[in-house]
């Protein structure tokens, strides 16, 4: 039996920075961009919903409906997430229930379709497919959460153009962008759908590292791509991290689609671990113990960690799990980790694994990589962070507590939500 290292609970603290009235926000980037000037009485006009949790999503796209409205628009939501949710169209109107987004919280009716229009090709050969829900309608509003994609770097990434790309691209849009590059397909595509479709405009929203909406930007369809690139720059500098670059093991509470598109955002928990890009962090071993609800059981990532308990395992919708993997052509993310049955099994073997004459190991645990205001850290990190001014230590070192399945004892502090 493993003797595992005493933690504290370690509070982080980070800009608080956020918009208060989000709707409002919303109407006055409408107007600044002159909304009412490309939607027009009698329009059908179409509003993106994708698989990545941001935080009020349906109050957002309920804003983005009643604008619509008022310009005498008829708004419906389509949904714009490639190949998840089974690259089915009941799988992707079922994600979006799960995230509150249905006709009687936005006010609009969901059209769910995986078939597509062919626009053509882009520049580096990979054809460019668009929901044909949208494709049909007078025009098209795009919302998207801006941040930094998970697998690849370049001057726009996780936003406005990857909606475009591969989430209205759907299954086979997504499955050419990915098979072409990234870096070079997400632009490129965008480009060819912008001019080749009735996309009119973008909404982006930046959060900060509450998980909480920062910054609120519309641009009209020419201005997509700057818009992107300039707050994917901002949203780097508000990305939430686990506060140092060498541990000798994380364990990550769950995983999931509706937390990052990896299942765990390699920002967080090392982009070494399978990428070829950044080598910091620098995560000995990683230990993943459940899988969220609003995943339908799409357990991509999991290759990422280095074991996971039997109760994540259990929860895998390998059709799901696979469709994902391979429209990324990266089928390394579905790869199952060692599989233990219990908590207590797994933690105390990964431990052994990672920490293997250690004299003083460094092991974190958190609620999520969406979630990190809230982290337990063991007795040898606490000096560095109570060095830290950004870090505050809430509690004396605590040793680790099971029940009699081998269930480990929530930390009550990990779960609560982010506190802007």
């Amino acid at each position: 039996m493993a003797t595992l290292p005493r933690m504290v609970h370690v509070r982080q603290r980070f800009s608080t920075e956020q918009i208060e009235d989000l709707p409002g926000a919303i109407q006055a980037e409408f107007a600044r961009v002159g909304l009412k000037t490309v939607v027009r009485p009698g329009m059908e006009v179409a509003i993106t919903a994708g698989s990545r949790g941001i935080t009020r999503i349906p109050e957002i796209i309920r804003t983005v409906a009643d604008a619509v409205k008022a310009a005498g628009a008829t708004p419906f939501v389509v949904p714009a997430m490639g190949s998840h949710g089974g690259a089915v169209a009941e799988g992707q109107a079922a994600v979006l229930r799960d995230y509150g987004i249905t006709e009687e919280t936005t006010g609009a009716e969901i059209r769910a379709t995986m078939d597509v229009a062919d626009l053509g090709k882009a520049p580096n050969g990979a054809t460019v497919y668009f929901d044909r829900n949208a494709y049909n309608a007078d025009a098209v509003i795009v919302v998207a959460r801006v941040k930094p994609h998970t697998s690849f770097r370049g001057p726009v990434e996780s936003g406005l153009c990857k909606m475009i790309a591969v989430g209205l691209g759907k299954q086979r849009g997504a499955e050419q962008v990915h098979a072409h590059g990234l870096t070079d397909s997400v632009p490129q595509a965008a480009k060819v759908a912008i001019e080749k479709s009735n996309i009119v405009l973008g909404l982006a929203v930046v959060e900060n590292g509450y998980d909480q909406p920062h910054t609120i930007k519309a641009a009209r369809a020419a201005d997509i791509y700057e818009t992107d690139r300039e707050l994917q720059t901002l949203s780097k500098t508000l990305l939430p991290r686990v506060p140092f670059d060498e541990l000798d093991l994380l364990i990550v509470d769950v995983m999931g689609k509706n937390i990052s598109g990896a299942g765990m955002d390699p920002n967080v928990i090392g982009l070494n671990r399978g990428m070829t890009m950044d080598r910091q962090p620098n995560y000995q071993r990683v230990l993943v113990r459940d899988l969220t609800p609003e995943s339908h059981g799409n357990a991509v990532g999991i290759g990422h960690a280095d074991f996971v308990t039997k109760r994540l395992a259990d929860k895998i919708n390998h059709y799901d799990l696979y469709m994902n993997a391979l429209t990324a052509n990266n089928p390394a993310v579905a790869k199952i980790p060692i599989t233990l049955d219990t908590d207590k099994a797994a933690i105390e073997t990964a431990f052994k694994s990672a920490c293997a004459g250690v004299a003083e190991p460094r092991v974190a645990r958190i609620y999520s990589t969406l979630h990190l205001e809230y982290l337990l850290f063991s007795e040898a990190l606490i000096p560095a962070a109570r060095e830290n001014p950004n870090l505050e230590v809430l509690d004396a070192p605590y040793a680790w507590e099971f029940d009699a399945a081998g269930n480990l004892v929530e930390a009550g502090l990990l779960h609560q939500p982010q506190s802007a």
